[in-house]
């Protein structure tokens, strides 16, 4: 059985966004690279067909990625997100305790993950130790470098 993909309403709409440009302009500007590449000849030293052919393989692969993905997809209903404890959806201000230094977070599935964004996965360490904490909680998580981050949990919100 396929894993279920959780996401958020906009992790949603930039899967579907995605899909939707692969299979229309993606997929109509790599024919347009091929159909160029086969009108140079020989394809036994064609680098440019290859090269065309290679990108169009990724890109089926995606797009097939993107559809199993959306075929097992359970949204977040952000109105049911408990502000009392940290579940996916949830945002958490913490304070790490190392840096005395106030981060928030945003708990999401793992296809949404995004660090420079602070998202985290519920999947990840950080995320695993921050799901079902409360406001004044501490919490550790264990990095696989071996260390222990600690966090205080500050604020929840949706």
């Amino acid at each position: 059985m396929e894993k279920q993909v959780i996401l958020t309403a906009e992790g949603l709409k930039k899967l579907e966004d995605e899909l939707e440009y692969l299979k229309t302009t993606k997929r109509r500007e790599i024919s347009e690279k091929i159909k160029l590449a086969l009108s140079f000849g020989d394809l036994s030293e064609n680098s440019e067909y290859d090269e065309a052919k290679n990108d169009q393989a990724q890109m089926e692969h995606r797009i097939m990625q993107l559809e199993n993905m959306l075929k097992n997809v359970q949204v977040i209903d952000e109105s049911s997100i408990d502000t009392t404890v940290v579940s996916i959806g949830s945002k958490v201000k913490v304070l790490d305790i190392e840096f005395d230094d106030e981060v928030e977070y945003s708990i999401v599935g793992s296809t949404e993950t995004n660090p420079m964004e602070n998202k985290i996965s519920d999947e990840s360490p950080v995320g695993q130790a921050l799901l079902g904490a409360k406001v004044g909680d501490t919490v550790i998580a264990h990095v696989p470098s071996g260390a222990e981050l600690q966090f205080k949990i500050l604020e929840i919100s949706k």
